[in-house]
């Protein structure tokens, strides 16, 4: 009985454990991983662009105009008898200039900006280094737990031979066998519980840093399905960069002011018994050598679009990682559910043995109420699982981006 228990138990083995004795060889520095997380931060890309605005900035003020220069065609022309033939045209060129320290104030305010983005990014990278030092400190607590499951199991493993040879022998009782055997199906279901939170830290470690460890990459399995470009999360990541795309397409093509048209009607009176002259005036004013001046609205477009890439792909990142922690989630639910299900039903048979030994006198009433409560236990364990189990489920349709 106890041999056929250990072999269903062999056939529902969880996911292999990590091997954690390679993780700390392979893992790179703390500064090699702040610096990977940082390049890969949405910080990263709002640091570069405001410095990039404040350059732009910075160029403006240098200029000697305020505003960009422009040429200004005019021409009117005479209505009536006595303006008969009378043209006027005038072009010019407008410039338009700095209000006295104006010029000095807006270099001021650009540098002023560049060192704010400066220590801002300096900020940033503090926070980042922070929960890379956080994911390191939660990685290494569930390497040290599986660690310790892992050597319990193997501990557990050769007690539960030992009592099959002493049952065999006839020195232990086959509901003895029995006992060792539940503590070790116990055993293997926390290994795998410890595994699968290892798992879970490592997909935040790759999804924070974009480093996977070479353990990782060993033990990882192909994904049984890919992630749906049409998942709600990663559409509106798409939308988003499209948004900014065309922003910064208006901005690229409206580099300078709008060309302005004018029109205008005039009545001059020369004097007393000279006719009234009537004209009509057509002017065009036209922005010119606005380069340098369209740069900062360039710029803030042009953050806008890095801004809502790198948003994009840290988002199907995400999602991918969600996906496969959810499928391996699921998959370490139902062999720990075929754990929990053989334990149960091994510890409710032992109980019956215990009771049957109470009733004929062999047993002591301790032994027969510690027996019934780990039978209890056990079933509210099974229990538990199998409603992990649908919560896993759940959480694989959740991540697959499905609507109810």
């Amino acid at each position: 009985m106890a041999v056929s228990a250990l072999g269903c138990a062999a056939q529902a083995q969880p996911p292999t454990p990590i091997p954690t004795a390679t993780l700390a060889a392979t893992r790179p520095s703390l500064a090699q991983a702040v610096e990977a997380a940082w390049q890969r931060s949405a910080e990263a890309a709002q640091s570069h662009g405001r410095q990039r605005q404040a350059r732009a900035e910075q160029a403006v003020a240098g200029s000697w105009l305020a505003a960009p220069p422009a040429l200004q065609l005019a021409q009117r022309q005479g209505r009536g008898n006595a303006a008969n033939g009378l043209r006027e045209t005038e072009i010019g060129i407008a410039l338009p200039l700095w209000r006295y320290g104006a010029r000095a104030t807006a270099g001021q305010a650009a540098q002023a900006e560049l060192d704010w983005s400066a220590a801002a990014e300096q900020a940033a990278r503090l926070l980042v280094a922070g929960q890379v030092r956080e994911a390191l400190g939660q990685l290494a607590a569930a390497e040290s737990e599986q660690r310790l499951t892992v050597l319990q199991n193997q501990l557990l493993a050769e007690l539960t031979d030992d009592v099959d040879r002493r049952v065999k022998a006839g020195d232990l009782a086959p509901a003895d066998a029995m006992a060792a055997r539940a503590e070790w199906l116990a055993s293997k279901a926390q290994e795998a519980e410890a595994a699968q939170r290892l798992r879970g830290q490592l997909a935040q470690w790759q999804l924070l840093t974009g480093l996977a460890l070479a353990a990782q990459a060993e033990s990882s399995k192909p994904a049984a399905f890919e992630l749906n470009d049409a998942h709600p999360e990663l559409q509106l990541a798409v939308r988003a960069v499209e948004r900014a795309q065309r922003k910064l397409a208006a901005v690229q093509v409206q580099r300078s002011d709008a060309p302005e048209l004018g029109v205008s009607l005039r009545q001059d009176r020369p004097g007393q018994g000279n006719p009234a002259q009537s004209s009509v005036g057509v002017a065009l004013r036209m922005p010119f050598g606005t380069a340098t001046y369209a740069q900062p609205r360039i710029a803030a477009a042009l953050t806008e679009v890095d801004v809502a890439l790198v948003q994009q792909q840290r988002m199907r990142d995400r999602l991918t990682a969600e996906l496969e922690l959810a499928r391996s989630q699921l998959r370490a639910a139902e062999a720990q559910g075929q754990l929990e299900a053989q334990r149960a039903a091994l510890l409710r048979e032992r109980a019956g043995h215990v009771d049957k030994s109470f009733k004929a006198g062999e047993s002591p009433l301790p032994e027969l109420l510690r027996a019934l409560n780990a039978a209890a236990q056990a079933e509210a364990a099974n229990e538990r699982q199998q409603a992990q189990l649908r919560l896993a489920q759940a959480r694989l349709q959740q991540a697959q981006g499905l609507l109810p």
